[in-house]
């Protein structure tokens, strides 16, 4: 079983070979300028780690996985479109950088071509699966992008359906990926299933963190500007768990907090934060983070491998809950 660093190592050389050098170059300059921005790169390192759990060659994963990188940063363009975000990974975004117009249109083509890599190598009786998985998967990201919009607009959202919504908009993401991975290694149905749902509950540990980070998280590590939820009057599992737990006075309070347009931010986050402390809502987050590691371990270790072969990702899971970007 290859190393995290390994696989990694493995998967920048697959993107550097696969760089989208070509015309015109307003458009794919843009996909190589994201591409370039880094991250985790997560969800192709799950994918080929998923694979390399039935198979040691990972080699035939990449394609798929480059697919998987390559549709997860199409969403990101769009996203930062939408939320109107100025700065992705410490970095102007691709709209910021080339314009609106030609943000749009990158992420169109970058779709495409998760597809064409998707398709890449001959996966036999598995490509009408990987395909469905992918169909499902990319249509729920976006089911979960709207969703979160609408929440945007509605004050009854509920903590159940915000998280249906990140399941959707970040862990389906994941999930699928390593479904994916696992039926490129020979894995059974029942195994890529446990891991798909190993890496849906992951994905919503992963979610929320995130949320916690993007209040709590120090900017120099977390790559983005933080309170930008509140700034934005996101329904965050930390503004709904503290409407649940708070008095209808201090709910209002809160409400009148994130609804208020004020041109002093820094003041806005401020009230906010105070409010989310007085109820140690950032506690109720981090049980609930535990308690999806803890049904994701559990699907893990319904997998048929030997339990040194999964010790990477139980590793890498753990490691994410520990993670300060």
């Amino acid at each position: 079983m290859q190393t995290l660093s390994q696989i990694s190592t493995l998967f920048d050389t697959y993107l550097i070979d696969n760089q989208f050098n070509r015309t015109p170059h307003a458009l794919y300059q843009p996909i190589d300028y994201i591409l370039s921005l880094g991250g985790k790169r997560l969800r192709p390192a799950l994918l080929t780690m998923s694979c390399n759990l039935f198979s040691e060659n990972v080699t035939k994963s990449l394609p798929a996985a480059f697919a998987i990188e390559v549709f997860h940063n199409f969403s990101l363009v769009h996203d930062d479109i939408m939320d109107e975000a100025p700065i992705r990974r410490g970095k102007p975004t691709v709209h910021h950088k080339y314009g609106i117009n030609t943000g749009i249109l990158s992420g169109d083509v970058m779709l495409i071509y998760a597809y064409k890599y998707l398709i890449w190598e001959e996966l036999g009786q598995n490509l009408k699966p990987i395909i469905e998985i992918f169909n499902q998967i990319a249509t729920e990201v976006c089911e979960g992008q709207q969703m979160d919009m609408d929440f945007e607009r509605r004050e009854d959202v509920t903590i159940d359906e915000y998280l249906l919504m990140i399941e959707y908009k970040t862990a389906v993401l994941l999930a699928g990926a390593m479904q994916i991975g696992a039926l490129i290694g020979g894995g059974s149905v029942a195994d890529a299933a446990h891991l798909y749902a190993f890496g849906r509950d992951i994905g919503l540990a992963f979610q929320l963190q995130d949320d916690v980070l993007d209040t709590y998280g120090d900017p120099e590590k977390f790559g983005k500007k933080v309170g930008g939820d509140i700034i934005q009057n996101k329904k965050t599992y930390l503004v709904l768990k503290t409407m649940e737990l708070s008095s209808p006075d201090v709910a209002e309070a809160l409400r009148q907090h994130l609804s208020a347009s004020t041109n002093n931010e820094t003041e806005k986050i401020k009230a906010v934060m105070s409010i989310f402390d007085a109820c140690d809502v950032r506690k109720h987050a981090e049980i609930l983070m535990e308690s999806y590691c803890k049904s994701a371990f559990a699907h893990l270790d319904a997998v048929e491998v030997a339990e040194d072969r999964k010790s990477v990702l139980r590793q890498i899971a753990n490691e994410l809950m520990m993670r300060e970007h």
